[in-house]
């Protein structure tokens, strides 16, 4: 018989734990010099200093600030039986509880929060008091006994609330000092008791619970406990824990485990599998700065560069996946689903560059200063300064905006094209323009859903993409309300069968599947890995970049929840879907993005879909779509049809994209009009109606092959040109897919088997990625890639004329063969990089 978590919880007996981590009464009054510093820091981070609180762009923010905890007050006064503020029931909800503590925290804050409005909060002892009561009264009621606690999300009892009460305990740290020095001692036992994916009431780094973003805020946590207690060996243990998070992940020497982290090309995963910048990515950003600022001018992070660590993270990692102030919805996880915005997920990326600039000097310092001011000028919704968490980032956001001696300057190139693939994503950014595609793998989540969130994400991870176009408020293009609008099956660049599956909810009444015979609870990890964020069981999953271009490759196939249960491994009860069939390449020029598949179908005899694109639009906008037949004949409307080109132009936003058809079954084209709540993609969100135009453009059958070409702000003129125009298919197969573009001297081709593939001039051991480019000096670079991760080498041959090495990357051979150059790229514990060579006569 299994014990339920929360009744194994029960059998530890507190009370001997508690009375040996409490520190003797006053201990706070003993703390190091360098505690103090701790404390004035973390006080100024939150609630400003007095330089910071004069300055008139501070106004809005501590305005903000009082604002809040007027609200909170007024609740505490209004609270009813079994509440500490109204609205709020306790006993039950964690959530309740954890937000308790918030309001707690943020009424706390306005009284240290100087030069706000003549409210009466600042300095107000009476109001501090109040807060303490608050604490000592939900510790004696609902928290302090942690066998009774712990029930619902293990986030809210190990980090959300002891984040509201750790900051709470240094803003009141003199108050409880002079009149209650027993309840921070006694709040910082009960949260190590708390901490039960830890070790012994502290972090346990082989913990799948601490790690990444969670460790980053686990840690500060501790650090704030240690600096009130005055406790120096605590915060020193958190500060040597929290530096494991700024370790570059190497998945072949792993250290505890832990592949959540930052990797070499920019990558960050969390949750172990799940491509996580915008959403877990951002929040780790947040917290190590605020360690940076919390830190300085203490000896804890002397002699190290985080600074410089974290520089690499924002331009490697953060900038390519900001277009116009939106953090793209490929790297969102479960988020997108959520009604806060990619610019609001990008906010937070501000705010941090913000602060990390004052930690750098000279044109690096520039250069952040410099994105700063870029995302201001050029996103549809701006960060509104008083949203960020310090007045002083306010004022140093101020006075960036206002220096001239600093140009508004992408960290982008213009021209990038960036293959993350580590978390199995691509982005290709031009001019007008970035493409943004999610794959899956062995090695990454196909999506994440959890708590009720994202609850139809089956595709995400299936070729998905995401154009988004200069200009646009993305808001009206992607976010919730495409994920609401749009078909889970019809997403752009899906491939899905005919059929309808129904959520988690839907499937078991609960929010996850339940069966703890199983090993099935809410947070275990057999939830994880078939239910939450489920792998892929295709290994090929990658591509190359070769300066500002790309090459992508997916094989597309089952998840491993349907594998699992085809074995025989999961329970009778356990639903899994199969998934439908292809091979498919995305290949990255400057004006568009070739899109080959092959072996479109569905070996259980269904139909299926394949979705070229889909847009939505506003009911009001004037959608206008145009087109041409393979005859010359001129096509306008909705239907199926042998198409050459199509038009889908959008007066209303200042948009158009073209698809030119270079093969395959006729298309259809639908243009329908959609009401959904945006409750279908998260339990949470309001029962709020989103009404939108939906386009789709897609092949309703499976095809042995399919070929088309997406083109951004595409004229009918240029889309025109594509007949005899520069892109050609050498190759589209399951073994092979190739394109040449003459206009570029670029040859692209994906191998997906063993054995020897040639395209154009190219003779390929496969699998690979490859990208060849002729130039008219005679120069030809090449990139390769082991998009499956396994290979040990990988050879290609270049016919023709011999070849010598100009410049290579380690790793590169470059030998003559008869007719032609070979290059021979090891590839072993690459983890599908990306290898060059600059090749000469």
């Amino acid at each position: 018989m299994r014990i339920s978590r929360r009744a194994l919880l029960s059998l530890f007996p507190t009370a001997p734990l508690l009375a040996a981590a409490l520190p003797p009464a006053g201990a706070a009054a003993a703390a190091p010099a360098g505690h103090a510093r701790l404390l004035a820091n973390t006080v100024a981070v939150f609630a400003g200093t007095p330089e910071s609180n004069a300055r008139p762009e501070a106004a809005a923010k501590l305005a903000a600030i009082d604002a809040t905890a007027g609200t909170r007050l007024a609740a505490l006064d209004g609270a009813g039986q079994g509440e500490l503020f109204r609205g709020l029931p306790l006993g039950t909800s964690d959530s309740n509880l954890n937000a308790s503590f918030q309001y707690l925290y943020e009424i706390a804050l306005a009284t240290r929060a100087s030069g706000g409005p003549e409210s009466g909060l600042h300095g107000n002892a009476t109001v501090r008091r109040r807060v303490i009561d608050g604490l000592s009264w939900l510790h004696d009621t609902y928290y302090g006994d942690p066998a009774r606690g712990y029930y619902g999300n293990w986030f809210n009892w190990e980090i959300g609330i002891s984040s509201h009460v750790s900051r709470t305990l240094v803003l009141l740290a003199d108050d409880l000092a002079a009149t209650r020095p027993d309840l921070a001692p006694t709040y910082v036992a009960t949260m190590d008791a708390y901490l039960r994916n830890g070790e012994n009431g502290d972090v346990d780094l082989d913990s799948r619970f601490h790690t990444g973003a969670n460790l980053a805020d686990i840690t500060m946590n501790r650090v704030l406990q240690g600096a009130v207690l005055g406790d120096d060996a605590r915060v020193r243990k958190a500060v040597a824990d929290q530096l494991t998070v700024y370790r570059t992940i190497d998945p072949y020497q792993l250290r505890h485990g832990v592949t959540d982290g930052f990797y070499a090309d920019g990558s960050f995963i969390q949750h172990a599998s799940v491509a996580y910048t915008g959403s877990y990515g951002t929040a780790l950003l947040a917290r190590v700065v605020q360690t940076l600022k919390i830190f300085e001018g203490t000896d804890h992070l002397q002699d190290r560069d985080l600074a410089g660590v974290v520089r690499d993270w924002v331009v490697n990692g953060f900038a390519p996946l900001i277009f116009e102030g939106w953090m793209m919805d490929i790297v969102r996880g479960r988020a997108v689903s959520r009604t806060t915005t990619g610019y609001a997920a990008a906010a937070t990326v501000v705010e941090a560059v913000t602060d990390l600039s004052a930690h750098m000097a000279g044109a690096d310092a520039t250069a952040l200063k410099g994105y700063v001011k870029f995302l201001k000028e050029t996103s549809a919704a701006a960060p509104d300064p008083a949203g960020f968490v310090s007045p002083v980032t306010v004022v140093r956001h101020a006075d960036i905006l206002a220096d001239a001696s600093v140009p508004a300057a992408d960290l982008n190139a213009e021209s990038r094209n960036v293959a993350f693939n580590a978390m199995d994503k691509t982005v290709h950014r031009r001019p007008g323009y970035a493409f943004a595609l999610a794959r899956s793998s062995t090695r990454v989540s196909k999506y994440e859903y959890m708590n009720g969130e994202n609850l139809m994400p089956w595709f995400q991870g299936d070729g998905a993409h995401y154009l988004y176009l200069s200009g646009q408020d993305q808001t009206r293009a992607f976010g919730v309300d495409y994920y609401t609008a749009v078909s889970p099956y019809r997403l752009a660049g899906v491939t899905a069968p005919v059929e309808t599956r129904r959520t988690i909810p839907e499937l078991y009444g609960t929010l996850w599947y339940d069966n703890p015979e199983a090993g099935f609870t809410s947070s275990s990890e057999a939830q994880n890995t078939y239910v939450y964020f489920p792998r892929g069981t295709n290994a090929f999953s990658g591509g190359a970049s070769l300066g500002a271009y790309g090459a992508a490759g997916l094989v597309q196939a089952d998840d491993a929840a349907y594998a699992a249960k085809q074995a025989g491994t999961l329970p009778d009860d356990f639903v899994a879907y199969r998934n439908a069939e292809a091979t498919k390449s995305w290949f990255m020029f400057d004006d568009e993005i070739v899109v080959l598949a092959a072996g479109v179908g569905d070996p259980a005899g269904r139909a299926v879909v394949t979705t070229i694109d889909t847009r939505i639009a506003d009911p009001s906008d004037d959608i206008d779509v145009t087109g041409e037949l393979r005859d010359g004949t001129a096509w306008s409307g909705t239907g199926t049809a042998p198409l050459a080109w199509l038009r889908y132009a959008n007066a209303a936003q200042g948009t158009a994209v073209g698809y030119v058809l270079l093969d395959g079954p006729r298309p259809t084209v639908a243009l329908d009009t959609v009401t959904r709540s945006r409750r279908v993609v998260r339990a949470a969100n309001p029962d709020t109606p989103v009404s939108k135009k939906v386009f789709s453009l897609s092949v309703e059958r499976p095809a042995a092959a399919l070929a088309h070409a997406l083109v951004p702000h595409a004229t009918e003129e240029r889309l025109r040109t594509y007949a005899d125009g520069p892109v050609s298919v050498l190759a589209n197969g399951v073994r092979l897919q190739a394109v040449r573009h003459t206009g570029l001297g670029l040859t692209a081709a994906n191998t997906f088997a063993r054995g020897t593939h040639r395209a154009g001039r190219l003779a390929i051991d496969g699998p690979a990625s490859v990208l060849l480019r002729e130039s008219r000096d005679g120069t030809t670079d090449i990139a390769v890639a082991d998009p499956t991760t396994l290979r040990h080498t990988v050879s290609v041959t270049l016919r023709g004329r011999t070849l010598r090495a100009d410049a290579v990357d380690d790793g590169v051979r470059v030998s003559p063969v008869p007719g032609g150059t070979r290059v021979d790229v090891d590839t072993w514990h690459s983890y599908g990089r990306s290898f060059t060579a600059r090749l000469r006569p």
